[in-house]
């Protein structure tokens, strides 16, 4: 099971603004070029998200759901990955001042990729994470900037 965290210098909700954007899925989630909402209300239980990998000209698609939903703290989710089969990805966000503490834990459910898990799977999950939470920390770091901008021209017009 690869577990790997975070520190994020911006303020939960700023995550989960993220977290909750279905259409930003690929922004952070490394290995995705594109994703779509497929059905319901990301993300409550039950919506899922389609997306593509690409390996030069060939281009994968799958989808992930929402399998369980904490508003603002827990994110669970089952990325469906093809013949390589499902992987519960479970994300938690906690305070951590004014930050904001993201926890990731992802292992495989079912098909080749619980079959044949491994040390050395396990390893190559930790280098994807360490990136993925890293692409997460800088659109929420980029978010967050742009945020505190419109607040600042927001109170700049209304002192006019």
């Amino acid at each position: 099971m690869a577990v790997r965290h975070r520190l994020i210098k911006v303020s939960p909700q700023t995550v989960w603004a993220v977290l909750s954007d279905g259409s930003r899925y690929a922004d952070w989630v490394v290995g995705t070029s594109s994703s779509e909402p497929v059905w319901g209300q990301w993300p409550q239980v039950g919506a899922a998200i389609g997306y593509e990998v690409r390996f030069g000209p060939l281009r994968l698609t799958n989808e992930t759901v929402v399998r369980h939903c904490e508003e603002g703290s827990e994110l669970e989710l089952e990325a469906h990955a093809g013949v390589l089969g499902t992987a519960r990805i479970a994300i938690e966000l906690r305070p951590w001042g004014e930050h904001c503490l993201v926890i990731v834990d992802e292992h495989p459910l079912q098909g080749a990729g619980g079959r044949f898990h491994n040390a050395g799977a396990e390893a190559l999950i930790q280098l994807r994470h360490r990136a993925m939470l890293a692409r997460l920390a800088r659109v929420c770091e980029e978010q967050d900037r742009s945020e505190r901008s419109e607040r600042f021209r927001q109170r700049s017009v209304a002192a006019r």
